[in-house]
């Protein structure tokens, strides 16, 4: 479902890109609710009626980055594993692009997250999205006997947990890019359980 007016021209096209993305920093930078449209277009370099042109209100702008910003990571992550021949090179392939989309749109977890309080249904889709196209990537890997057989749709939203507090706590919390070592360490618990990490000594 779309939430703006399509232009049809390109310094429409122009203009609708400079909204989006002044209203993807300055919910990131300033939250939802303390960000008024009079503040996107200023930061857009327009009007503020020319904000309405392309958006009926706020919510509008933020549904379509939140939207948007989902559709891009899947078709991302989609792109980045085609050519996988096995569920476990898929993961690592998907794991990384992950890795690199958020350092590219840090807002992502900012603004995803806001969406909890904004827009339960934009939050709710955002994810079930991600879960119905990982959900048919399981259920692949089992029918070919790669993975146990589980229940997809949750054994989805396991992988989908354990991968976006791993990318949230070192790219927005510590602020520092995932090790190699990281990455192997998440991917083998997400294989094989804790039972399979390497012994910590100094816990």
């Amino acid at each position: 479902m779309e939430h703006y007016i399509e232009p049809k021209t390109k310094r429409g096209l122009a203009t609708l890109n400079k909204i989006i993305d002044a209203a993807e920093k300055l919910f990131v930078e300033k939250g939802y609710y303390d960000t008024q449209v009079n503040d996107i277009a200023q930061e857009a370099g327009v009007a503020t009626g020319t904000f309405y042109i392309y958006f009926p209100d706020k919510i509008s702008v933020f549904r379509h980055l939140v939207q948007t910003l989902g559709h891009q990571l899947r078709k991302e992550i989609s792109i980045k594993t085609k050519d996988c021949r096995t569920f476990t090179e898929a993961e690592e392939a998907g794991l990384r692009m992950f890795i690199q989309f958020v350092q590219e749109h840090i807002g992502l977890f900012h603004i995803v997250w806001q969406a909890q309080y904004v827009d339960i249904d934009s939050f709710k889709n955002y994810y079930e999205r991600f879960s119905a196209a990982y959900t048919k990537h399981i259920k692949r890997a089992i029918k070919r006997g790669e993975i146990k057989p589980f229940k997809p749709e949750m054994l989805s939203y396991y992988m989908i947990g354990v991968y976006n507090f791993v990318v949230l706590k070192v790219l927005l919390f510590d602020q520092t890019t995932p090790t190699e070592a990281l990455i192997q360490d998440t991917l083998r618990f997400v294989r094989f359980g804790y039972e399979k990490l390497p012994l910590e000594t100094d816990a």
